[in-house]
């Protein structure tokens, strides 16, 4: 695995097409990352799903109950909390802040990161780790 034969024929993956969180409560989730965060709809199923459109890229929430024995796709779903980190151009990283905080979202945590750029932390609804953070945190440019 890995070797030039394996990869014969195909290009290097350059990005992350979906990420997925699992939420219990997709009506509260609809209002912090829809109302709150202003992502896009791109398509729901009330009690199911609801997913999200970026530029390039999608943010897929399931209610984890419709999805461990669903039938078409392979059954997924997870417990517990997990992370999204969306890319803010480091000059906005304040603004956000404060209209997270004017919104009632705590922010759990601030970090400034040893090669620059900083990011934020807060919770979802849902307890999900949500962090906004300037590109550079991994070596990239701001969009």
């Amino acid at each position: 695995m890995g070797s030039d034969e394996s990869r014969a024929g195909t290009s290097p993956i350059t990005r992350v097409l979906e990420t997925c969180l699992y939420v219990d409560d997709l009506a509260a989730a609809r209002r912090f990352y829809v109302d709150l965060l202003g992502l896009p709809v791109h398509a729901e199923r009330p009690g199911a799903f609801l997913f999200l459109r970026l530029e390039r890229a999608m943010l897929l929430l399931f209610d984890p109950r419709a999805t461990e024995n669903q039938s078409g796709v392979p059954a997924h779903g997870a417990r517990g909390p997990g992370h999204v980190c969306f890319a803010i151009p480091e000059s906005e990283l304040d603004a956000w802040k404060q209209r997270l905080l004017t919104a009632g979202v705590a922010i759990e945590h601030e970090q400034c990161w040893p090669r620059g750029g900083r990011s934020l932390y807060v919770r979802d609804p849902a307890g999900n780790s949500v962090e906004f953070a300037a590109p550079r945190i991994w070596g990239f440019e701001d969009d």
